[in-house]
This record gives structure tokens, sequence and C-alpha cells, in this order.
């Protein structure tokens, strides 16, 4: 299935600079930035590529790779690519690692590719680990709740791949406090280690403050770990002169169109930078640690398409601290409060 091992020697000091924060109230402790596989790792992009993306995080002590079964394109493809990695290049380093993956999406036909099914979580999580070439996940996530599944039956599917040993901890994705609460006290009853919650967040996107997670992960000492920290790039000094042509905005519209960016964002977007370069930050950077203040975030889930780009978010943990009146701004700003 993979090539053979090639010898990768990943640098000595790479775990000197790098912050790690504990998942809640748990023993499981990530770094302040993962690397997440949602884009440039489908078979679209060099495999040289990848392994560029992965050496660089891990020589900079980014212990935690974040997929999902549909990761792509096509579906399956970043499992895959990971798999290829893992085994060529950090056999020797599995246990310095928190491989994560997910089910919960659309990942084959039928009524039994989908959704919160026992069925499809059990099946998918196989066939995950059989991408990746493992014999178990450090985090196996619901991807987003299914409102026809009673939440026993998917919770169940958590304790089973626990259970049986595919996975070490559980984690839910895209819930909102209330589902949480109820999903995390059936996981209590049945012992299963829940420990993380994953979310869009960003300055722009509050929606995880807005329906109760975070003050919910706070309450039941969860860890959270954000997705989208730079709104898909809009949190950079990308656009702040309009739309370049070689963005992924023009050449990929899946998930950011070009009719978001309104005077009024591009407005919004300046004066966040204007406010982070007062801070002796990128845009990106303020972006990261305005995350990162936040008292319920464990981990910024970033995304890459440059090595370089690793190495600027990890800039970020240079300075998270921010003072009552630089996050009143940034609201009013960002939100107009």
């Amino acid at each position: 299935m993979f090539e053979p091992t090639t010898v990768y020697t990943p640098s000595p000091t790479r775990y000197d600079d790098m912050t790690y924060n504990r998942c809640g109230n748990s023993g499981l402790k990530l770094p302040a930035l993962s690397l997440g596989f949602w884009h440039n790792f489908g078979d679209i992009t060099p495999y040289e590529h990848m392994k560029q993306l992965v050496f660089t995080a891990f020589d900079n002590g980014i212990t935690h790779f974040d997929l999902a079964n549909n990761y792509g394109p096509e579906p399956g493809a970043a499992e895959r690519n990971c798999g290829k990695l893992l085994h060529q290049y950090f056999r020797a380093h599995r246990d310095e690692l928190i491989i994560s993956t997910k089910a919960g999406y659309e990942m084959w036909q039928g009524p039994y590719g989908d959704w919160g099914s026992r069925k499809y979580l059990l099946a998918s999580l196989d066939q995950s680990l059989e991408r990746l070439g493992l014999d178990y996940v450090d985090i196996f996530y619901h991807h987003r709740p299914d409102p026809e599944t009673p939440l026993e039956e998917t919770m169940g599917a958590l304790a089973q791949a626990v259970s049986s040993g595919k996975a070490l901890y559980v984690g839910l994705s895209n819930y909102d406090g209330p589902t949480m609460e109820r999903a995390a006290a059936i996981l209590q009853e049945m012992h299963v280690p829940f420990v993380i919650n994953q979310n869009r967040l960003n300055i722009f996107d509050r929606k995880p403050a807005d329906n109760g997670l975070l003050d919910s992960a706070l309450k039941l000492g969860k860890g959270v770990i954000t997705f989208s920290p730079l709104a898909q790039g809009l949190l950079t000094n990308r656009y702040l002169n309009g739309v370049p042509a070689d963005s992924r905005m023009k050449a990929d519209g899946r998930f950011l169109h070009a009719d978001v960016l309104t005077d009024a964002k591009l407005g919004q977007i300046r004066a966040l930078n204007e406010l982070a370069s007062d801070r002796g930050q990128t845009l990106a950077e303020m972006s990261v640690a305005w995350l990162l203040h936040h008292p319920a975030v464990t981990s910024v889930l970033v995304g890459a398409s440059k090595p370089q780009q690793i190495l600027d978010n990890i800039g970020a943990l240079k300075n998270t601290e921010f003072s009552e009146d630089e996050l009143q701004r940034i609201d009013e700003i960002a939100l107009g409060k």
C-alpha cells in the first residue's frame, strides 16, 4: 500500500518554542497551533508540496494533524496521502503525534454513508484507519449533529470506537452548547474520554460564542479547537487592495466568494489591519492570537498552502495578550458594537 520508509530527521529543537495547552481538564495536551488537512492535501496538490508542509509543521512543534473522512478532493484523499506521509517519514515518531479524524458528512452513496448512525460512524472509522495505515487514531470526532438519529446512538458509536481500541479520545464538531452538554452527559455515563470540541470561530464569525458552545466547554472542562481562524484568508493582508489574480477567491470559489468582499467588509479588514500593525503584528498573527486569548480555546487549526504560512502563523504565539481597549476595538470593527 505504501512506499518503503524514508529517513526523516526532524529538528532537535522542535519542542523549544511551541506552547502546549491542556484539553479542558483532561490529560491530553495539544499544540497551540494544529495543522489542518482540509485543504492542500488532496490529489490535486503535489506530494512533494504536502511533504514540505508537514515537515515544517513538525519541525516547529506542531504535533497534531487534523483530518476527516471526506477531506480531499476526492473524499478520502487527504487521509490516504497522510497515511503515505506517516508511513514514509513518521513511523519512528508516531507516539509524538496526535492524529484526529471525523465522520458525519456524506462519504459514500446510499443511506449508510452520512450523518450519525452507528453503522456509518464505525464503518467510516474502519475505512479511515485503512487509508491512514494506523491501528488507532488519537481523536475520533462526530463531524456534525444528526437531527434524525438519537443522540444516544451516535454517542454509543463513539464509545464503541474507544472500547475497541480504534480511538483514544472522542470529540464533537459543529455542535452548539446545549446539544454538546446533552452529549457530554451521555458520554460521561459511559466513561468515554470526550475531551474536545471543534468549531469554526474567528473575529468575523462568533457562532460558538453566540450558541453557548464556548461557555459550555468552560463549564464542563472540555477543550475547544477552532478552524477557519483567518476567515478563508479575509483576515490577512491578502485582500487589503481587492482580489489578487492568484488568490484562492479567484481560483477556487468553493469556500470564499468574491461577493463577500464588499466595500464595508474591506473597510473592516483595513481597520483591523491597522490595529494589528499598532500591536506589532500582521493581521493574520493578531487573528490567531485573538483566538488563543480566549480561555476556552485549546488550539487553533491552521491550513497552509506554503510552508512560510505555517511559520507566519507561529509568529502569533509571541503576543497573545490583549488590553480591554484592544478587545473592545476589535468588537467595534467586526461586529459594529
